[in-house]
């Protein structure tokens, strides 16, 4: 799927914790392009899976789920993150790390890709989408004008949740976010299903020890390069 002839299209990828989520938000605005949050998708669909009672190992009911449920991504009037899933304002329940484990656990599952395949390539219109995930290079979108894999050490990714978590209040033990990042990578990395893994043209970014705005610049800068948008500050 080229966006070439239609909309042009920015994937980010790349584990939990790498600052993925933050700098696609933050390019969206700099752009004015449409966001493309495919991971609060796959949090969605386990979410809707729990609301609805249905067994943790329930393929073909989590794929119809992913078909039907009605799903709105907007803001609030402090310009906060505001998720509806069926009517229902989940903004916070889909950022707990119960939903995180979930959509790892739901993402696996080829029957919930292929249920969301179209309603993520629905996303792609004027003038433009940054689309943030694991599979956007390489699955969703491979034919996307510029494709960022962000990454960054297991460490440094756990200490990032860690801190997001104790800042909204939750009670969490950096040793545990650890582990389960260690795990939701192996699952991330090894399932038979767009594994996650950088596109051949991926340009790879470590953020590790640069900050939101100097990644961001970054890719700034290399759009700039394809002309995707002017170069200097938006």
């Amino acid at each position: 799927m080229s966006s070439s002839s239609s909309s042009p299209v920015l994937t980010v990828d790349g584990p939990s914790g790498s600052g993925k989520g933050t700098v696609s938000r933050a390019l969206a605005r700099h752009t004015g392009w449409h966001l493309l949050d495919s991971g609060a998708l796959y949090r969605l669909v386990a979410l809707a899976g729990l609301k609805a009672g249905l067994p943790a190992h329930d393929a073909a009911r989590h794929a119809e789920l992913a078909r039907t449920m009605r799903v709105e991504f907007g803001a609030s009037a402090d310009a906060e993150e505001q998720i509806r899933l069926d009517g229902c304002d989940v903004s916070g329940e889909i950022r707990s790390e119960t939903a995180g484990q979930g959509a790892s656990r739901v993402a696996a599952w080829p029957e919930v890709r292929t249920a969301l395949l179209t309603r993520q390539r629905g996303f792609a219109r004027p003038p433009g989408l940054v689309a943030d995930g694991r599979d956007m290079g390489t699955v969703v979108f491979p034919g996307a004008d510029l494709k960022i894999f962000l990454t960054a050490t297991p460490e440094e990714r756990a200490r990032r949740r860690y801190k997001q978590l104790k800042d909204k209040g939750s009670d969490v033990s950096l040793a545990a976010l650890s582990r389960e990042i260690a795990e939701r990578d192996l699952r991330d990395q090894t399932r038979k299903v767009a594994p996650l893994r950088p596109a051949p043209d991926a340009q790879l970014i470590d953020s590790t020890t640069l900050s939101v705005e100097a990644v961001v610049a970054r890719v700034l800068e290399l759009g700039a390069e394809r002309r995707l948008w002017p170069r200097g500050p938006l």
